[in-house]
């Protein structure tokens, strides 16, 4: 069930992609992770807004965003575990390069690029609350590739001492602990902010229907096919479907022939 928008953490989704589209908010963010300083970031115009006008299947809540030293960072939360995030990563990745090599650069120019997923679960079981990973030599692994990628997965349920203090505080904040900093008290505020909003409050909203749509076109494709392979009784249909037994009898009826 989808929460109410007055419920939203700075972990779900929307809000997540709501704050991270302010630079004031997302460059801190990600030299906290990175332990760098961030000259500015800059982003495509595609990532200024969150277009709900389209089809649920092109909306997409992670955060892209380039800083004046030929980098790119993917951000994206993740707070369920049955996602195949290993691949999703290599998609990702794939992503960014083929955006770079579309506007005509050659691939000598692909700009370093981090995918970094936040996640509210340990992934990997280990506790640590960072686990980076690089293309390495695996019969060396001091030999390093120089592709110049590197994903980032982070645990804000960590149980090691293998990050800074202010990096420790911000994982809490996100996993749903009180603030106890200036950065993630900022954060805080800023999620009453968007509460208070209600042209935010109307495109979640709306992204939600989209979404509800999206869902129950799926499960009457899925029906639609099963009835047309015809191997399987009306009651399992709607079962496998999600849909109920009427509205399995009527799509029984739309196939028909005149």
């Amino acid at each position: 069930m989808e929460k109410a928008f007055e419920e939203l953490q700075i972990k779900d989704d929307f809000m997540f992609s709501v704050i991270m589209r302010t630079p004031k908010f997302c460059k801190p963010f990600l030299e906290r992770i990175l332990g760098i300083k961030i000259s500015r970031i800059e982003y495509p115009k595609s990532q200024e807004t969150i277009d709900i006008s389209a089809d649920a299947k092109s909306v997409r809540l992670d955060i892209y965003v380039e800083d004046g030293k030929e980098t790119v960072y993917n951000i994206e939360m993740q707070t369920t575990e049955n996602r195949n995030l290993p691949k999703r990563t290599r998609y990702y990745q794939g992503t960014i390069d083929l955006n770079i090599l579309e506007k005509g650069d050659n691939y000598k120019d692909l700009k370093r690029s981090f995918v970094i997923f936040v996640c509210t679960f340990d992934l990997f079981g280990e506790g640590r609350h960072i686990y980076t990973f690089e293309n390495r030599c695996i019969q060396n692994p001091e030999l390093g590739l120089g592709d110049d990628t590197t994903k980032i997965i982070l645990n804000t349920k960590g149980t090691m001492d293998d990050v800074t203090p202010e990096m420790k505080k911000l994982l809490d904040f996100i996993d749903g602990k009180e603030p106890e900093d200036d950065f993630t008290r900022e954060l805080d505020e800023a999620v009453q902010s968007v509460r208070k909003n209600e042209k935010w409050r109307l495109d979640y909203m709306t992204l939600q229907m989209n979404y509800q749509e999206k869902y129950e076109q799926e499960k009457i494709d899925s029906a639609m096919r099963m009835l047309e392979d015809g191997d399987l009784p009306l009651e399992k249909v709607a079962m496998y479907s999600g849909l109920t037994l009427e509205q399995v009898l009527e799509l029984e009826k739309e196939l028909q022939p005149v």
